[in-house]
């Protein structure tokens, strides 16, 4: 997921079929959600599927200053946050796996939310670690993560002193040949944290990205995708609602997958997900049903 927020109490009815994750970036509840009461909200990330159970809010805060705002989408539907942690150098330290989360304490939030970190870990970074945690938040009306996309540079937020959440716990797929990975909306978020700490750069590993949203208004990091491409990536872009000129793949991920039938050999294959819990379900079941086994198809929560 990407990252989890309350539900308004109301929310607006879908206007399209996406559904709004709920686990890895902690990217938006499911609609549904809001028939669940707020302490079971809580247990939701923004980016992929409902949590067994919360993480521990955490015992120490702090407050890091906004380095910058901006839309990350042409829909501004996503925002780029980034918060600048040069005087916080613990906080950054914390952060060693993609898929890790941060907490946040926001006024209009009864308890913190918690939204995956896109950026790479620092220790992954080559002579000189970013100093910044970046984020690509969702701008859902009425929620605590769109007032944080209405934040400017200099703005103060009071986040959790380190990091919370174990990642992508890549080493369960660390002898895999093909991985597949799959991510909806902004559960491309910590997948682009994934990719950025060199995940795939090797000869040996073959890795393909289908990444489903409904139009490419809506989709971010396209500008990140040539770099992607020569880290080894084969990206798959699958558009819900595209226009008449797309030519690419179209409808959800679940059909794209299904399409080209990217499964070659299950005991030789990992996989990794993030997004709408509808579609992490109905991948994680057409790959164990190829034969792979549900310990090589990871999450981040």
């Amino acid at each position: 997921g990407g990252h989890r927020d309350p539900a308004p109490p109301h929310p607006p009815s879908p206007s399209s079929p996406h559904r709004p994750a709920a686990a890895m970036l902690l990217r938006s509840p499911p609609r549904r959600l809001h028939l669940l009461r707020p302490r079971h909200l809580r247990v939701l990330s923004n980016a992929a599927a409902a949590l067994a159970s919360p993480p521990p809010a955490p015992t120490e805060w702090t407050e890091a200053p906004v380095a910058s705002v901006r839309a990350a989408t042409t829909d501004a539907s996503l925002f780029h946050v980034s918060l600048d942690l040069s005087a916080h150098g613990p906080l950054l330290a914390s952060h060693v796996a993609a898929g890790q989360f941060l907490p946040f304490r926001l006024p209009s939030a009864p308890y913190p939310i918690f939204l995956a970190i896109s950026s790479p870990p620092p220790a992954s970074s080559a002579a000189s670690p970013p100093r910044s945690f970046d984020f690509l938040v969702k701008r859902l009306p009425g929620t605590p993560s769109a007032r944080l996309c209405d934040l400017r540079p200099g703005d103060l937020v009071p986040v959790g002193g380190s990091v919370v959440g174990q990642g992508f716990e890549v080493r369960r797929i660390a002898h895999a040949r093909h991985v597949l990975v799959f991510a909806t909306g902004s559960g491309i978020s910590p997948i682009r944290s994934l990719i950025e700490s060199g995940f795939g750069e090797s000869e040996k590993i073959d890795v393909s990205l289908f990444y489903g949203v409904r139009n490419l208004q809506r989709m971010a990091y396209q500008e990140r995708f040539k770099d992607w491409e020569s880290r080894g990536i084969q990206i798959i872009p699958v558009l819900s609602r595209p226009d008449d000129q797309w030519t690419g793949q179209r409808g959800y991920v679940q059909n794209a997958f299904s399409r080209e039938k990217k499964v070659i050999n299950p005991s030789s294959t990992g996989a990794i997900l993030c997004g709408h819990k509808q579609m992490t379900e109905e991948i994680t079941r057409a790959l164990v049903a190829d034969g792979m086994s549900k310990d090589k198809i990871l999450t981040n929560f």
